[in-house]
């Protein structure tokens, strides 16, 4: 199947991501329908899923776009005069299309703007066309598209799907053979372009004002707070008025919607800086932002409705940054700024309660806000934490970690020098976080800023790398010379804050560090236009392709050390409550993780998969349910009871589940099984006795099927103390000062425990004897438990005469002198299928809620049996356990599976 060994480890990096992801990603990973299976999975599923994520990234689309076909084809490039070769795109609702050369000619075509998609006829010349129209009256052709009918007809059909709620018709007066029906929407039928620029907003914001948005600000803060000009002011306008000249005359050749043509000369001109006027609006189009504004009228004014006023967690982190948002600029000295920044930020938390707040979301929000309206500024947030930066914006900050991985090995094989001299650049890679977060706003001069976010809306996460790497490369000599972490930091620090834009309308920004402004010499700047194009120059040859498989490659080792990361924390915190071994409590998390991962592996559809959060504190992070607890008790309990021991592991769990959520966490299975294996005897009592009342014991226990279910137990059987059966009214006074006695120690108990009743005290009583089975003392550890059994029943009988009548005194008085069973006769559990002779013998018809055992009890009759003593207080070695569950079970999973799977045999079919 595999003759290339670079294809194989591929496949296997392409594996381990889907894996890795699913389990350990869920907070934000959605796999596709067609890996949900993990048998089933093939090659061509994974060459698939590789080439959705590329689709996604390359033309920075929503997660949830359906990739449906990638056809080869040439479109009709009228600035070229020609048809450039590459492939088109198309998905749930976008037609898109990316030339074969790398950067020569991109087009993204909503199919909210598509107005008709025909067949024309096929010549030589163009063999297989179609004509995609669009709103702003432009028309795309397509040619060489092999199963032509086939692409229209599902075109055809995604658009009928995607203007649903829109008036529609079929035009059918073409009915050549030649062509198709053409779909028209009605409601395109006037001049709106949808995606111009002049016209984007306007009808949407008219449609906003008229219901809820009187609160919103109706233009960008730029143009209501303009800093105070400077004596360069004149010459800075005017070259922004050539840079609109400049936009405007490439706007005329290759459009100036959302479908306009992609080439590198519109790149040229992002990396020169758009200008101020129509920074905002090209953001909108470069990232099709525009798209969701236009698809979701009111919808951002009805969450700013629904959002403010409440207090949570989210919205006090949201007031506490509120201030630190760009506070040199006079739009965030202002409540006008602060207002719209805090209806930003609480709105998109509203929308998207996965991701609510996370800290730089309120600088990249606070530089939206400037240059785009405020419901702008909230559906450009949307697209760079949704679309642009998947994974960037949430508790872990995976995807940042991700890319700071990837610009490490881009470092190595770009700058290798540099990366020769500094071993370990970690601390390089470290100090780029706050590059990759905030898209340099953070760390530079908010004019020469504004630069770099135009180009990352056109090129996405790329620009950001190549930047990353232009400025290490102007820097490599000096920090080649660097003597620590901290100078490299210093160095590169102080080369960012001088990065100027002479080119600005505004005035030169501020230092970002106070400690440069006292520089003795000075320090050279930086224009930022130079540093973009350096960047394009010398590292722009980075494809997305390239990009999205290093993100791939990383991803796994990023994923991994954070689950290091949780399990070092989680042992810190479990290690000081246990006396179990740090190395073996290590073994004990991997089989507690394990479990889980194999549920979330194996059992389709997996709730194990929904109940791992990673935004939990690190001991709740991996929980499991009462069967994975089951399969781990059986693994490394030391009290093994045969078949008795399923039974009381769902007991264990109901105790241990104190918060009633049906799952527990690694701190309570651990500090369970401390108590079996290094507790003292009281301990280890005390655990076995909650383990028989409520809630470990419930009415409708499991156990209750058992043929035992109303044993006969005996209570008159001869005590082995060495007295006569004639002596029992002295030992009822040696019970009585007992029982006195333990009565002191009651205080010293950090709780009272509920007492026994003589249902539990059954259940209680077969489970001990479930526990000696098979031991090398069995013999006599029955012999002392049924001792012990006998006294405790009198004990309860005891109490049970002492709050019962004169009448019920006597019968109970009676019944102890009643003649001790045959020898042959069960030590404990009379025969199930046995008459009784009286009521009496049933603890359901004699008090039952009367007769009663405590704790203090059980203990004090248990300590009067040195073999029960010594059973309880013998050393328990959990070593051995372990290995033999870690080979045990994968085996016993893959037992439970085939048992849950196997279809029931019927005699019908014998």
């Amino acid at each position: 199947m595999f003759l290339n060994l670079d294809e194989v480890f591929k496949i296997m990096e392409q594996l381990a991501d889907v894996t890795l992801r699913r389990l350990l990603d869920n907070e934000v990973f959605d796999l596709d329908p067609d890996l949900q299976e993990p048998s089933q999975i093939t090659k061509r599923d994974l060459e698939a899923r590789a080439q959705k994520e590329f689709f996604r990234a390359f033309f920075r689309l929503p997660r949830k776009e359906k990739l449906h076909a990638v056809v080869n084809c040439s479109l009709w490039t009228p600035f070229s005069r020609c048809h450039t070769v590459g492939r088109m795109f198309t998905s749930d609702s976008y037609i898109c299309f990316a030339s074969k050369e790398d950067g020569c000619c991109n087009v993204v075509l909503p199919l909210r703007e598509v107005v008709s998609i025909e067949k024309t006829e096929n010549t030589s010349l163009l063999p297989n066309p179609i004509i995609v129209s669009i709103r702003s009256k432009v028309a795309f052709q397509f040619i060489e598209l092999k199963d032509r009918d086939n692409l229209v007809e599902s075109l055809l059909m995604r658009l009928k799907k995607v203007h649903a709620n829109q008036p529609v018709h079929y035009d059918t007066s073409r009915n050549e053979d030649t062509t198709s029906p053409v779909f028209h929407s009605t409601s395109m039928r006037d001049d709106h372009k949808f995606g111009d620029l002049e016209m984007v907003s306007s009808q949407h914001s008219e449609e906003s004002e008229n219901e809820k948005s009187p609160l919103l600000n109706p233009e960008a803060l730029i143009a209501i707070f303009q800093q105070s000009g400077s004596q360069s002011l004149d010459s800075r306008m005017s070259r922004e008025q050539i840079k609109i000249s400049l936009w405007n005359d490439h706007f005329a050749e290759y459009g100036r919607t959302v479908c306009m043509f992609r080439t590198e000369k519109i790149r040229k001109l992002v990396a020169m800086g758009i200008p101020e006027s129509l920074r905002g609006k090209l953001w909108l189009l470069f990232s099709d932002a525009v798209t969701d504004l236009a698809s979701h009228p009111g919808y951002y004014g009805n969450l700013v409705e629904e959002s403010m006023g409440k207090c949570c967690l989210v919205t006090e982190e949201i007031e506490r940054d509120l201030h630190r948002s760009l506070p040199e600029h006079p739009a965030f000295q202002n409540e006008t700024g602060i207002a719209a920044l805090r209806r930003v930020l609480t709105a998109y938390a509203h929308r998207n309660p996965k991701i609510g707040y996370c800290q730089s979301m309120n600088i990249l929000t606070s530089v939206l806000l400037l240059y785009a309206k405020e419901e702008e500024a909230f559906w450009l947030l949307v697209a760079v934490c949704e679309r642009m930066l998947p994974d960037y914006f949430n508790h872990r900050v995976i995807g940042a970690q991700v890319d700071q991985s990837v610009f490490e090995e881009l470092i190595k094989e770009r700058l290798p020098e540099l990366a020769e001299h500094m071993n370990d650049l970690s601390a390089l890679a470290s100090i780029s976080l706050s590059w990759f977060l905030t898209l340099f706003l953070s760390i530079m001069p908010l004019e020469s800023a504004v630069n770099v976010v135009d180009c990352f809306f056109y090129d996405g996460i790329k620009a950001i790398f190549q930047l990353g790497l232009a400025v290490l490369e102007a820097n490599a000599e000096d920090l080649c010379s660097s003597k620590d972490d901290g100078q490299a930091l210093m160095i590169l620090s102080r080369f960012l804050d001088h990065i100027k834009n002479e080119e600005s309308p505004g005035p030169a920004g501020g230092s970002h560090h106070a400690f440069f402004s006292d520089d003795q010499e000075p320090y050279p700047v930086t224009d930022i236009a130079d540093l973009i194009r350096d960047a394009y120059e010398k590292f722009g040859d980075q494809s997305v392709e390239q990009i999205e498989h290093l993100r791939c490659k990383h991803r796994i080792r990023v994923l991994q050390g954070h689950e290091d990361t949780t399990k070092q924390n989680v042992l810190r915190v479990v290690t000081p409550e246990v006396s179990i071994l740090p190395e073996d409590l290590e073994e004990l998390y991997d089989l507690f993780k394990r479990e889980h991962m194999m549920s979330c592996y194996w059992e389709q559809p997996s709730p194990a998969v929904q109940r791992h959060d990673p935004s939990r504190p690190y001991a709740e992070q991996y929980r499991i349910d009462q069967q994975q607890f089951a399969n781990l008790f059986k693994l490394v309990s030391p009290w093994t009871c045969g078949a008795h021991t399923e039974i009381l592991a769902e007991r264990t769990f109901r105790l241990l589940d104190d918060n009633m959520d049906h799952l527990i966490e690694f701190k309570g299975f651990v500090s369970c099984l401390d108590i079996m294996y290094n507790g003292e005897m009281n301990e280890k009592i005390k655990l076995l006795y909650r383990l028989h009342i409520p809630p470990a014991l419930t009415e409708n226990d499991r156990d209750s099927q058992s043929p035992l279910r109303n044993p006969l137990l005996s209570t008159s059987r001869p005590l082995v103390f060495g007295t006569s059966h004639g002596d029992v009214t002295d030992y009822q006074k040696q019970l009585k000062q007992m029982m006195k006695d333990l009565a002191k120690e009651k205080d010293k108990m950090e709780k009272e425990l509920p007492k026994m009743s003589q249902r539990e005290f059954i259940q209680f009583c077969k489970t001990l004897y479930s526990m000696f089975h098979e031991d090398p003392e069995e013999n006599h550890l029955y012999q002392a438990i049924a001792t012990v059994t006998t006294l405790l029943l009198q004990i309860g009988e005891v109490g049970q005469c002492s709050s019962s009548s004169g009448s019920f005194s006597q019968e109970a008085a009676e019944d102890l002198r009643a003649p001790a069973p045959s020898p042959d006769q069960d030590l404990v559990f009379a025969d199930p299928g046995s008459t009784p002779q009286d009521s009496r013998a049933f603890p359901e018809e004699a008090g039952r809620g009367d007769w009663t055992v405590s704790l203090e009890h059980i203990l004090a009759s248990l300590l009067t049996e040195q073999s029960l003593v010594n059973f309880f207080e013998k050393p328990l070695e959990i070593k051995s356990k372990l290995e033999n569950a870690k080979i045990s079970q994968y085996s016993l999973k893959t037992f439970e599976m085939s048992r849950h799977s196997q279809p029931e045999l019927k005699l019908g079919n014998l």
